[in-house]
């Protein structure tokens, strides 16, 4: 059974829970509650959690086996448990009456079932949904884990309400392609200021346990590290981190006291409080600067700004150790936003290499319409790790973007389609491998360079024009560029040239053309209508 087709059998339950009352939203936070009892259920039974960790009467084996009213108590009270620690029992020397136990010391389970309360007010439901979760084969999803599976209930949701909630989460072959480049090692603090799921986190997880055997090659010391220093995340939102939390620890990452996701804001107290990391990989939220104010309340940034990806642009190259790695994704509006913006990406040029470019296609998240970018750079410069000026020497840009596919349901963005910039970027994760300009996979070489790009395309010959990876000098994005970073020169087949379009004054008059036209319509259908006026 694929992942996608356990997504449908967890989505099609959503009906169920209508009839309770509880919309698409509240749906997919009911179901992790009780599919993380599950999951947990089947890896220690799988081998791969060495240790249940819930505790005994928490478990999925004093669910399933129960109905009616019964079955419903017990879980509200399962919840309670897991979320205080405590449970109320009968006391054994008077029967009649009742005792607090404690049923569990662990942080991380208190902060993963953190005030979880279930809505469902009908027992059968609640048989339903455990029938169904016996019924899947959760053997073939070990690989994938939770976190996928609360994507796509959450592109279902999204899907389903025309609305992404705010959240845009990142294609796994992105992040994937994003750790492959940045090589995370051993020892290394590795941090998502912006966890989400903890995607990036459980990815390089991944990468290193590949390097290592699972971790068998490493001594205890670091087997250890690895499992409980060696991430750290911060998530906003209180339900997503609880996501979050069941991930790493369903992967085996356990954390600090309280997990290896930290609650709070990382343009606030909490961000500025992170210790610097050596490698950072983030995908900070989108959106608008609204509410920017509000939400950036620490004081330590040298540029104040309302823009929030700005604001996380900053804290990622501050916070990274000298010789530190990161990749993050941004929105286009980064690579180009005047004022605070330039400050902020020549601030970024400075004290970092700013190695490479790295142009999406569209498409790749839920919002079609946001254009993005994955910027890696390193903190210093290639031949000293504390410089703090001119650390940027050149920007190697791989255009992803132009007349690539429309992705999505039809056409899944894979990672076949990173490999040709994975093969460009080279084996050094600080990009100093050796590099050339010419890249010319899916078609680039029938492109036509953009004639509107004259200042990228000046002095360059028609081939390297149509090529998607090409190398700008500081000293050009300084002085032509004044210190943007919105650099293409590939035509879009769908782009208008300019210089080919007639006049003003006859395009206004065809515009006026087709508003007679179309008021003309208008008129006969008020007519048919029985309006006069």
């Amino acid at each position: 059974m694929t992942n996608n087709n356990i997504v449908q059998k967890l989505w099609n339950l959503c009906d169920v829970l209508r009839d309770d009352g509880i919309n698409y939203s509240d749906y997919v936070t009911e179901l992790v509650l009780l599919l993380f009892i599950k999951m947990v259920h089947e890896n220690t039974e799988a081998g791969i959690l060495q240790k249940h960790p819930l505790p005994v009467g928490c478990r999925w084996t004093n669910l399933n086996d129960k109905s009616g009213i019964t079955l419903l108590n017990d879980y509200k009270a399962i919840l309670l448990a897991l979320s205080t620690g405590k449970r109320q029992e009968i006391d054994p020397e008077n029967p009649e009456q009742y005792i607090e136990v404690t049923v569990h010391n662990d942080p991380l389970i208190s902060a993963i079932y953190d005030d979880a309360q279930t809505r469902l007010r009908e027992p059968r439901h609640l048989e339903q949904l455990i029938k169904t979760l016996d019924q899947i084969d959760w053997f073939s999803i070990q690989k994938d884990g939770l976190g996928d599976l609360y994507e796509g209930l959450l592109e279902k949701n999204a899907n389903e309400t025309k609305s992404g909630a705010g959240q845009y989460f990142t294609p796994r072959p992105l992040i994937n392609c994003m750790v492959r480049c940045i090589k995370p090692q051993i020892k290394h603090i590795i941090q998502d200021p912006a966890a989400g799921t903890a995607g990036f986190l459980v990815a390089a997880d991944q990468y290193l346990r590949q390097q290592t055997n699972d971790y068998y090659d490493l001594d205890a010391k670091d087997a250890d590290f690895q499992k409980n220093e060696a991430f750290i995340g911060v998530e906003l939102v209180p339900n997503t981190r609880r996501l979050a939390l069941m991930n790493c620890l369903l992967h085996g990452i356990e954390g600090g006291n309280d997990g290896a996701i930290l609650l709070g804001n990382s343009l606030g107290q909490v961000g500025q409080d992170l210790k610097p990391a050596d490698i950072i990989l983030a995908n900070p939220p989108f959106g608008t600067s609204k509410g920017g104010d509000a939400s950036i309340t620490r004081k330590d940034l040298t540029y104040e700004t309302t823009n929030k990806q700005l604001a996380f642009l900053q804290h990622i190259y501050r916070n990274l150790k000298p010789g530190g790695r990161a990749a993050v994704v941004l929105p286009d509006n980064v690579l180009f936003e005047a004022g605070k913006g330039t400050d902020i990406r020549r601030d970024l040029m400075n004290k970092c290499n700013l190695h490479t470019i790295l142009r999406l296609p569209t498409g790749i998240f839920y919002a079609q319409g946001v254009k993005t970018n994955v910027l890696f750079f390193t903190k210093g410069s290639v031949t000293d790790k504390l410089q703090q000026e001119n650390c940027t020497q050149n920007v190697w840009v791989y255009d992803l973007r132009t007349n690539m596919p429309n992705f999505g349901k039809r056409t899944p963005f894979t990672e076949q389609y990173l490999q040709p910039f994975e093969t460009v970027y080279g084996i050094n994760p600080d990009g100093t491998s050796p590099r050339q300009e010419g890249e010319w996979s899916f078609s680039s070489d029938d492109i036509e360079a953009d004639s509107s790009a004259s200042q990228e395309n000046l002095d360059v010959n028609d081939q390297l024009a149509q090529s998607r990876w090409r190398c700008f000098s500081r000293d050009w994005i300084a002085y032509t560029k004044q210190d943007s970073l919105d650099i293409s020169w590939l035509k879009d087949k769908n782009s208008v040239d300019a210089t080919k379009l007639p006049e003003p004054a006859i395009l206004a008059k065809q515009a006026k053309d087709e508003l007679i036209v179309a008021l003309d319509k208008l008129q006969s259908l008020l007519s048919a209508l029985g309006e006069t006026e």
